[in-house]
């Protein structure tokens, strides 16, 4: 699908005090920027930004960033965003391939991934953000007791996603291929623009809630 390229996209991203233009700079400094050590949060390709201004809105006592690439993608979330100011979240134009320059060891509480990209083709596995090589990404960012949220209606991409976890060091904590009749994982819920969209047609939701392995993480750092 091609992007609309919207000219005054960049122009608002760059003039906005809410959009971070050197992301790299604040490497184990976040809580600088927030003004406080609350937990950080992040949504990998964040979109127009409704979820992650929502969650922010309904949680003040959380700090949240949302990473998008797409300048023309990302205007409407930063316009929203310099509408209503909240001050626990901040947006990032930038790679996903890049956090680990963006954040330091143990400097993220959790990670939402929600309707990537699925790259159906086979050579463009690692790109999927729910790859082993993302899952060790977020593993470098992730404290030991931080979370990894995945929501997509793909369920080619679900089940590959699946069966990316027993090779990195992360274990399923809960896990439904139908987030909306699941009375427990569905609570709390927050649609995205694609959620909404989809379920609407009669798309089933597939999710998971993946935590750090105490096994394996001995087994990564030595530890006997």
């Amino acid at each position: 699908m091609r992007l609309r390229n919207i000219p005054r996209a960049r122009e608002v991203i760059e003039s906005s005090k809410w959009c971070i233009q050197n992301p790299e700079g604040l490497k184990g400094h976040w809580a600088e920027e927030f003004g406080n050590d609350r937990p950080i949060f992040l949504e990998i390709g964040t979109g127009k930004g409704r979820f992650i201004l929502e969650l922010s809105a309904l949680h003040p006592e959380i700090n949240y960033i949302g990473i998008e690439k797409f300048s023309s993608v990302l205007l409407r979330g930063v316009e929203r965003q310099d509408e209503q100011e909240l001050p626990n979240l901040r947006f990032i134009r930038g790679e996903a391939e890049l956090i680990t320059e963006y954040f330091a060891q143990d400097e993220i509480s959790g990670i939402y991934l929600n309707f990537s990209d699925p790259w159906p083709k086979k050579r463009n596995a690692k790109r999927r953000l729910p790859s082993r090589q993302f899952l060790y990404r977020y593993h470098q960012i992730l404290k030991d007791d931080g979370t990894i949220e995945f929501k997509t209606d793909n369920r080619d991409l679900f089940d590959f996603a699946v069966d990316e976890v027993p090779a990195s060091v992360f274990r399923i904590l809960a896990l439904t291929y139908d987030l909306h009749h699941d009375p427990e994982m569905n609570a709390g819920n927050i649609m995205t623009e694609y959620e909404e969209k989809f379920s609407a047609k009669g798309n089933l939701i597939n999710k998971y809630i993946l935590v750090k392995d105490a096994d394996k993480l001995k087994q990564v750092r030595g530890v006997k």
